[in-house]
């Protein structure tokens, strides 16, 4: 069944769906219209406005592989951070990362990044009102009156800059209103799961230039697997989250001035990390805990809904089982028109964040072992055991960046130039607490003790195969970055061809300086530099065979900006990923606007590929940064949009990414011997195929509207690690192939008391699927675990809008 509605949502995307795109409120003059389907007695498919090329431009002309998401749409559809957007677009791949409220793995058409530190650079930009956000530990936040969500795919290196070498992803907020407007909001859902939201927009104050907006929600959660450790509000999926946003614009003549403040704090207990897979050994000694009196050892490969979850002493001596982040930022945009032909604009950007996490990778409740004690005269006792555990505190980072930018036009051209800078500075500090499990006959051998005391503690303990060393290492490191960019593109529509011709041609020069100290357990602290530079560069062209059909071709370069591997036990460098990017598409509207149909089809050469390896041991968790070699990523993607009546909107996507490693250089650890293994390497975090296919339909009432929405989505398998050979348990966290499906009905436009009430009910993960979600695999300690799905979730909303 589950084969046959994917290859039915696929082959109806490829005939014709939707560019999923949603669009904002008219009145906004750089946002999209409302969506067709939103409205009665409209005749077609309405414009949307991106600003894919940093310049508002219409999504259907401009010739760029982007999916466009409203505000407003995913507001009605309750998606509280941007987790949910694979399911709206192609190629596409978030999950969020365990033990963390607010760190999250982008890749796109196959490239991006998993590793979280402070120092680690992504590969799909994050960009906040033009503001770049270079933090995947801090990109899931609540979404929060966004005007638009836009995900570009390919290498967008000339105009967006160094690590959007996958793609970017542009969260624009929603500008001050030019009149008085209230909103509020408040929904309910299982899991005791609740929410409030207001929204205020003073309109013009006064007789001033100036309008204000003001947001705030409050979001609460139990969590979604039970700990009989402890109550429903600090269970696995906990959340209390705060979020607000302002926004200040001055329309002073000329000149027009955009604050814009965010802020997010949010409490709670990341998802349930439950063991998957251990070998023989770590199971049997585990195994143990309860005839020593400790909690029963839990293994298992499916999803678990009551468990036991230890907590750990934190860093100040406090027992907890929650984690807190905290985001913030300030940006400010100045625009100002110099003439008809050209515009000067500003951008400043100030972030910063912060998280004290509990990282909650055991599993487990308090289990006890047989461990190594110097102080007992058997040189062993019965202590609680740790798989894995620890407090990552404090983790920190602020930004700075400003960017410059010149847009214009002179005759046939128009052009764009600017500058760039960009400084921050990160650190974080990791204690962990783990038990090696260790054969009593490799104690001296691993450094533990002495060959003596190892032969008294065997005499002491005949029949003992295994023991537990507890450790505590302390992992700590920071560094700085900063950037500095000049950029430039042109393009050319000759007057001679009806400016149904465009050719473009871009370029980008980015110099990047990096600093790294790496202490903790390192005595004495390391301390290095490197530094880089590249240049970018784009050529698209693109030709409009008729007015609604026009077909493109581009070919562009990215980069990923090397660095010092803060994992580490020595100052250690790698180099920048490189990308060649080849795409051609379509970008069509036919039958009187009732269908919009674009298609897109790549060919990405990936050079000096970096890749985390993953490690665990003694000094605990660690990742190996190398430049493995190359790879070849190909595929397409098509979404569109169908009206085949008014009122009702069908619309859908497929996308498909396929990786071939050319080379991937892997040193064996146990032989020193570097052999390509390009034959084995497995893609991480790229199902080969994602495809989703919805349907809304909104009916007159007599005044109000129904409006019923069901989306289907759809991704294929993928793996978290590239070898086998370094996480031997990479096949048992491989993540199966997912579906989902969600719905909502709603009634709206319900005059109440001079406003307009709207009221929805809704479902998500209807089916309940089960399914591994992000896998970590510990390797040499001996154990893998996951994060599963979310369980099937439902509640209800109310809108109220003056």
């Amino acid at each position: 069944m589950k084969n046959f509605v994917f290859l039915g949502a696929a082959s109806l995307a490829a005939l014709g769906f939707s560019q999923a795109a949603y669009a904002q409120d008219a009145g906004a003059s750089t946002a999209a219209e409302p969506a067709p389907q939103a409205e009665t007695g409209s005749t077609g498919l309405q414009d949307i406005v991106v600003t894919a090329r940093r310049s508002n431009e219409s999504l259907q002309s401009v010739p760029v592989a982007v999916t466009a998401l409203s505000g407003e749409f995913l507001e009605r559809q309750n998606f509280n951070d941007a987790t949910a957007l694979p399911r709206l677009a192609p190629s596409l791949t978030i999950e969020k990362q365990p033990s963390s409220l607010s760190a999250a793995t982008v890749y796109i058409r196959g490239i991006g990044n998993q590793e979280p530190s402070a120092l680690s650079e992504q590969g799909v930009g994050i960009y906040l009102d033009g503001v770049y956000l270079a933090r995947s530990a801090g990109a899931v936040f609540d979404l929060l009156d966004l005007e638009r969500v836009e995900v570009l795919r390919g290498p967008q290196g000339t105009l967006f800059g160094r690590n959007t070498i996958g793609g970017a992803l542009q969260l624009v907020s929603k500008k001050p209103s030019d009149d008085f407007h209230l909103t509020a909001k408040a929904g309910y859902g299982n899991f005791d799961e609740w929410y409030v939201r207001s929204r205020v927009d003073t309109g013009y104050i006064g007789n001033s230039p100036f309008k204000l907006s003001v947001s705030a929600q409050h979001r609460e959660a139990d969590g979604f697997v039970n700990n009989t450790l402890t109550k429903g509000s600090q269970d696995p999926g906990a959340v209390k989250a705060d979020t607000v946003a302002v926004g200040l614009q001055a329309d002073l003549g000329k000149l027009t001035v955009n604050y814009g403040f965010d802020y997010d704090y949010r409490t709670g207990t990341p998802g349930f990390f439950q063991l998957v897979a251990t070998t023989p050994e770590y199971a049997a000694y585990f195994g143990q805990s309860a005839s020593l009196g400790g909690a029963p050892f839990m293994v298992s490969p499916d999803r678990q809904g009551t468990v036991q979850q230890a907590g750990f002493v934190d860093r100040n001596g406090k027992y907890r089982y929650g984690s807190k982040t905290r985001v913030q930022g300030h940006s400010l945009t100045l625009a100002y028109e110099a003439s008809d032909a050209l515009t000067i604009k500003s951008i400043t950007g100030y972030r910063k964040f912060y998280q004290d996490t509990i990282l909650n990778l055991s599993g487990n409740g308090e289990l006890k072992g047989l461990v190594y004690d110097p102080s007992s005269p058997t040189l062993t006792s019965v202590q609680s055991v740790i798989p894995y555990t620890g407090n990552n505190a404090p983790q920190k980072q602020h930004q700075f960046s400003q960017e410059l930018q010149l847009l214009g036009s002179s005759g046939d051209f128009s052009y764009l130039g600017g500058l760039y800078y960009f400084k921050e500075k990160a650190s974080e500090y990791n204690h962990q607490s783990l038990t090696s499990v260790v054969p009593v006959g490799y104690l001296a051998a691993y450094g533990f003790m002495s060959q003596a005391d190892q032969d008294a503690l065997i005499a002491a303990n005949p029949g003992v195969a295994q023991i537990g060393v507890n450790l505590n290492p302390l992992q700590a490191f920071g560094g700085t970055s900063e950037s500095k960019a000049a950029f430039g593109q042109v393009s050319w529509k000759p007057s001679a061809l009806d400016q149904k011709f465009e050719l473009t041609v871009g370029a980008r020069y980015t110099k990047d300086k990096k600093t790294a100290w790496l202490g903790g357990d390192i005595d004495p602290v390391q301390r290095g530099k490197t530094s880089f530079d590249n240049f970018s560069w784009l050529v698209s062209a693109s030709y409009k065979v008729t007015p609604d059909v026009m077909v493109y071709a581009r070919a562009s370069t990215g980069y990923r900006s090397g660095g010092i591997n803060p994992r580490a036990g020595v100052i250690n460098t790698f180099k920048p990923e490189k990308a060649m990017s080849y795409e051609a598409g379509i970008k069509s509207e036919l039958f009187d606007r009732r269908l919009r149909l674009n298609f897109a089809a790549f060919l990405t050469d990936y050079d000096d590929l970096q890749v985390q390896q993953f490690a665990a041991g003694m000094q605990g968790a660690t990742s190996l940064i190398v430049n493995a070699g190359k790879v070849q990523l190909k595929g397409f993607e098509a979404e569109a949009t169908l009206m085949p009546v008014d009122g009702l909107t069908i619309d859908g996507s497929v996308g498909y990414v396929d990786t071939k490693y050319k080379t991937f250089m892997f040193r064996d650890p146990y032989t020193d011997v570097v052999d390509n293994v390009a034959d084995v390497a497995k893609p991480i975090y790229t199902p080969k195929w994602t495809a989703r296919i919805g349907g809304e339909y909104v009916h007159d009432l007599g005044g109000p509207l129904a409006r019923l929405r069901v989306d289907y989505s759809y991704r294929s398998s993928m793996y978290f690690n590239a070898l086998n050979a370094t996480t031997p348990f990479n096949e048992n966290i491989k993540s199966p192939a997912d579906d989902n499906l969600k719905a909502r009905f709603s009634v709206e436009e319900i005059p109440v008391g001079g406003g307009m009430l709207e009221i929805g009910v809704w479902g998500d993960n209807l089916t309940n699927e089960k399914t591994l979600t992000y896998g970590i695999d510990f390797g040499a300690l001996g154990f893998a675990g996951a994060t599963f799905k979310k369980p099937r979730s439902y509640g209800i909303d109310a809108k109220i809008s003056f």
